[in-house]
């Protein structure tokens, strides 16, 4: 009767015990990760605008400069972080802010739309072509407009404080780069 007993509660037991735990095959996959295509959601650029050859401090004219308080000469020089691009950059001693552009001919403009970039990003357009406003976590002083001009290559124009008395917002910065960028492509679109 012990015996019976015994058996009547394990079998009861073994009634109430748990299944076994889900395993992560039971689980419903994680969606695939964005393709190229979601990616790339920026609008087809009107032609290819090649930036081989070009001066970066050439491409603003004069003009250009002095309507966006950019008064201090252009000053050239090679930026290795974008595969040893040609770069200028240009002061303002009104404002103190300094903007740079930058010839990218290493790789082109949709690398900033990667998870690797950990940026924000906002994409809009410039004279047709995709420019992606780019703001870096954890550094408010400073704001990036990258165009997109020609299969990989990109122009990047960034706009920074100077190290002004008060800093500067970023969403100005952001104006600032996206100025200088507007002006520069209607630059560059007339000399090519």
């Amino acid at each position: 009767m012990r015996i019976t007993a015994l058996l009547i509660v394990a079998v009861a037991l073994a009634g109430c015990t748990a299944g076994p735990a889900p395993s992560a095959l039971d689980s419903p996959p994680p969606p695939p990760p964005p393709t190229s295509s979601q990616q790339m959601d920026f609008p087809q650029r009107p032609r290819a605008v090649p930036l081989d050859g070009l001066d970066p401090c050439a491409v603003l004219t004069p003009d250009q400069r002095t309507s966006l308080s950019l008064d201090n000469p252009p000053s050239a020089y090679v930026e290795k972080s974008f595969g040893d691009a040609k770069a200028c950059t240009m002061r303002s001693t009104t404002s103190g802010n300094v903007a740079r552009l930058a010839l990218v001919l290493a790789s082109g403009a949709d690398v900033w739309l990667s998870e690797n970039a950990q940026v924000e990003y906002a994409v809009s357009s410039i004279e047709g072509f995709a420019a992606i406003t780019v703001r870096t976590p954890d550094l408010d002083d400073v704001c990036n407009v990258e165009i997109d001009v020609a299969d990989g290559q990109f122009r990047d124009v960034m706009f920074r404080d100077g190290g002004n008395s008060t800093a500067v917002q970023q969403d100005h910065l952001c104006l600032g780069a996206q100025r200088v960028a507007e002006a520069a492509m209607a630059s560059l679109l007339q000399k090519r």
